[in-house]
């Protein structure tokens, strides 16, 4: 089991897919406890970064400090806890144990990052040498992962398979995901 932390992301908005995706049913659970089960067999710790406790099941929290619906803000808080984390979004539910320790297994400055034909900032390891970088971003509205990514030291890591990093952002990929779902072993 990996020793490093790893985090869900599961406080967006969901405003693409109409209700929130971490609750959305996936293998007949919520999607939020589907990934928190799978993960749980390759991580000692697990933790869901969310803005409220909206769960029916129990994992560690780390509630986002701020109102904004934007990841940059729960980084931050995340990377004052932790020095090093696995980061995953709720939606991305074929990310498997090869991308994740190919990942891990990757040199790490201050963001080591999947890319498939674009990058995947909420699929990586983040080091706490990164934080200065966001908290700047911050302070200066410039909110969006893929922008304060480029002032980083970050290793991109090429993936040729985008069906496993599909997000389930509308009804359409749900739909699609649950079909996949039925072809894997």
């Amino acid at each position: 089991m990996y020793q490093i932390p790893c985090i869900i992301f599961a406080g967006g908005k969901s405003s693409r897919m109409g209700r929130d995706k971490a609750l959305v049913e996936f293998d007949s659970i919520p999607l939020a406890y589907y990934q928190y089960k799978r993960l749980k067999k390759l991580f000692q710790k697990v933790y869901i970064s969310t803005k409220t406790d909206k769960f029916d099941f129990s994992a560690p929290l780390i509630l986002d400090s701020s109102k904004e619906f934007a990841p940059i803000f729960s980084f931050v808080d995340i990377l004052k806890k932790f020095p090093t984390f696995f980061a995953i979004s709720v939606d991305t539910p074929f990310v498997d144990k090869e991308i994740i320790e190919t990942l891990l297994n990757t040199p790490l400055e201050d963001a080591t990052v999947a890319k498939t034909s674009k990058p995947q900032p909420l699929i990586g390891v983040y080091n706490s040498s990164i934080l200065p970088i966001f908290e700047e971003g911050i302070r200066k509205g410039e909110l969006k992962l893929n922008q304060l990514l480029k002032r980083a030291r970050v290793k991109f890591v090429p993936f040729k398979e985008d069906y496993r990093f599909l997000n389930l952002n509308y009804p359409t990929d749900l739909k699609r995901a649950r079909e996949v779902l039925k072809t894997l072993p």
